[in-house]
């Protein structure tokens, strides 16, 4: 399994306010490791399997090259970064959308990483998450995630 950690707060600790639309609505650094050595791409998807109307995506995140392993605060909410792509999330806007809940009990929110046996998805910036896992499908050869909570 894919090791992922951030520096802005534990697994299943509460996801600090400057990362949510409460606060700056900017994305926490993420690393991952321990991902197998034939990986040729990786993808991040961050989602909200408690929201009110079913899993929410909040960042998609693809064509990321295996000599990548990091990305860090605040990435930019641009369709493509040296050559790394982003998907359109379910607020519809590319790039990183922070936790947004309704009033009660808090969310769990996924940071889930994606080791693929391919180089890139051949997908344009700006893919729905249902795009990015349809070619993601069959070539997904490990993962990951580390989990933060956050309620209002």
């Amino acid at each position: 399994m894919i090791s992922v950690i951030t520096s802005a707060f534990r697994e299943e600790d509460v996801i600090p306010s400057i990362y949510t639309c409460d606060g700056v609505d900017i994305s926490p650094d993420l690393k991952w490791g321990n991902f197998p050595p034939e990986t040729q791409s990786f993808v991040v998807i961050m989602d909200d399997p408690d929201a009110p109307l079913g899993t929410f995506t909040h960042w998609i995140v693809y064509d990321i090259p295996p000599d990548i392993n990091y990305l860090p605060e605040n990435f930019p909410k641009e369709p493509q970064i040296d050559g790394i792509k982003q998907g359109i999330n379910d607020f519809g806007r590319i790039g990183y959308g922070g936790p947004c809940p309704p009033p009660g009990k808090p969310h769990r929110y996924f940071f889930r990483i994606f080791a693929l046996d391919m180089p890139t998805l051949e997908l344009p910036p700006g893919a729905t998450r249902q795009e990015v896992q349809l070619v993601m499908t069959g070539r997904v050869i490990d993962e990951g995630y580390v989990m933060g909570l956050y309620g209002r």
